[in-house]
């Protein structure tokens, strides 16, 4: 990818302005910071604009942007079933039937849920999962950080990783949540204000909608608008009942597994009551879907213009798409966004990781810390989290393939507990930490048994044979650790009494009225004093 000088140096600019915008709002924002409830999730005190900008804005990552374009140029919307549908599937899935609870109980982390509701040793699990998650994907956003760094400037790809690590870590250890937030807000605005001109700009050059419509492919499927398996050509390129498989297994990698994850419930349990985190999560949800498609489509349209682009070379089809589309101005601000798009993503999983040590891993070592105690222990783990994730991304920059089975992990051992925890009364630990095992186990074991399937369709790709035998696997290992949580909670009702479900103050949470359904008015207006915090 070339870009001209003068261009150059107007995006070089804009990028510029960006990271000393990003670094004056971290500190304004840390003086809102009085305890660890500010730090983690602002004090429980956004509004619905703000709790659904966030949200919106922590899932619509750069890479996000930048894949989906250039998979639907390779394989149409069946290539981002993933990501923007099954990302979006989460979203009102949390919204209906997990959102409400979580707020209600005013957990700091979603490992809350899990000690809470089974014990010290499920909790220890999850808070495992979770790290591990967010070294994983904290790495993978370095990587695609230090890769635009390197595509628009020439630097090693380390420098560039090094320069985006230390922006995202020096304004997340100021201002925490609140400076997320306040960021995630402004570059909602310009990232998905950014992808609609460059949309607009493509379909004008490809001659309109209906001279796209009429002139729509992509290179490996026939039918690009299509969301199912094609008859003849299956599911990216697996026929009959394992593509089926394959299938649902991407709708649940990020519609399910994604779900009790620290980040999304993080931004959630922000909202200042529970109206707010379950509309904040319904707006977020339409916004992701209406400018998430928008990138795909920008692919399509690319392939309907220029047939020719190898696959290895799709990469930056959304950067090239804005170049060739918008002015230098309009070029510079996007992409900046872009960049900045990849930070948002950066800090809140540096943040959830963090969060996650302080509440629940620390206190098995450091019990009855002062609040000015655990706010400090959060930013100094910020700081670690950042640094680990940083030496991951240098000495492993395959990274961000590697990142997503950690999605999976979650998918595969994590919800199952989560849903029946929240909806069925004799689930217990020793259940949950069956199908915790189970489900991981089964993952694992299906890998090397679906591989030689693998690796034959991708034609000796090992690396392509891997990532569908991940997805392909994780329908069968969810499905175990969903029947185990039944059957072994069955089995030991009388060994293990199941626990009530409690709130942060260890008192009994109220079942009733569990839906998002709430009237939107409840949402928008403005709270009383007795109830902040609540």
């Amino acid at each position: 990818m070339e870009i001209p000088a003068s261009n150059l140096t107007i995006i070089v600019a804009c990028i510029v302005v960006f990271f000393a915008v990003r670094m004056l709002i971290g500190y304004l924002a840390s003086r809102k910071v009085n305890n660890t409830t500010d730090y983690i999730v602002a004090g429980r005190r956004l509004p619905i604009y703000l709790t659904g900008a966030s949200i919106m804005a922590t899932w619509f990552a750069a890479e996000t942007l930048m894949g989906a374009s250039s998979t639907a140029y390779q394989y149409g919307f069946q290539g981002v079933v993933f990501d923007p549908f099954g990302a979006a599937l989460c979203l009102f899935v949390s919204g209906f039937f997990f959102i409400r609870l979580m707020r209600r109980a005013r957990y700091l982390t979603v490992v809350d849920f899990f000690e809470r509701r089974f014990g010290k040793w499920m909790g220890m699990a999850a808070a495992a999962i979770q790290m591990i998650t967010y070294f994983g994907w904290t790495a993978a956003q370095i990587v695609a950080g230090g890769n635009i760094v390197h595509a628009l400037f020439g630097w090693p790809v380390e420098i560039g990783m090094l320069f985006v690590a230390t922006i995202v870590i020096s304004y997340t250890m100021m201002g925490g949540m609140w400076a997320d937030t306040l960021l995630d807000f402004m570059q909602m605005f310009l990232t998905a204000g950014g992808v609609t001109l460059i949309f607009v700009g493509v379909m004008n050059a490809a001659g309109g909608w209906d001279a796209f419509l009429a002139n729509a492919g992509s290179l490996y499927v026939s039918k690009p608008f299509t969301l199912l398996p094609i008859p003849g050509e299956g599911y990216l390129g697996y026929q009959g009942g394992l593509g089926w498989t394959y299938w649902l297994g991407a709708w649940m990698a990020l519609g399910l597994g994604s779900i009790a994850a620290q980040d999304l419930m993080q931004r959630s349990m922000s909202a200042r009551n529970e109206a707010t985190a379950v509309h904040g999560t319904y707006m977020a949800g339409i916004l992701y879907l209406g400018f998430g498609v928008l990138s795909p489509l920008i692919g399509i349209a690319m392939f309907a213009m220029n047939p020719n682009i190898a696959p290895e070379q799709t990469e930056f089809l959304l950067v090239t798409a804005a170049t060739d589309n918008l002015s230098p101005f309009l070029a510079g601000i996007f992409i900046a966004a872009l960049a900045s798009a990849l930070m948002s993503t950066s800090d809140s999983s540096i943040l959830a990781g963090a969060s996650v040590f302080t509440e629940n891993i620390l206190p098995f070592f450091k019990k009855n810390l002062s609040e000015k105690a655990n706010l400090m222990w959060t930013r100094w783990m910020v700081l670690v989290i950042g640094v680990i994730s940083l030496l991951m991304a240098l000495f492993a920059q395959t990274i961000y393939k590697l990142s997503v089975f950690a999605w999976t992990v979650i998918l595969v051992g994590m919800f199952a507990p989560f849903a029946l925890g929240m909806y069925w009364k004799k689930t217990n630990q020793t259940g949950a930490l069956a199908g915790f095992i189970g489900g991981w186990v089964t993952w694992l074991i299906s890998l090397p048994l679906l591989y030689p399937t693998t690796i034959e369709i991708n034609a000796g790709d090992a690396e392509l044979a891997i990532w569908d035998a991940t997805y392909i696997g994780s329908v069968p290992a969810f499905l175990v650790s969903l029947i185990l949580v039944v059957v072994v909670s069955l089995l030991t009702q009388k060994r293990d009494a199941p626990r009530p479900l409690l709130d942060v103050d260890n008192k009994p949470l109220a079942f009733k009225n569990r839906m998002g359904i709430l009237p939107l008015r409840d949402a928008l207006r403005k709270l009383r004093p007795d109830e902040m915090d609540h």
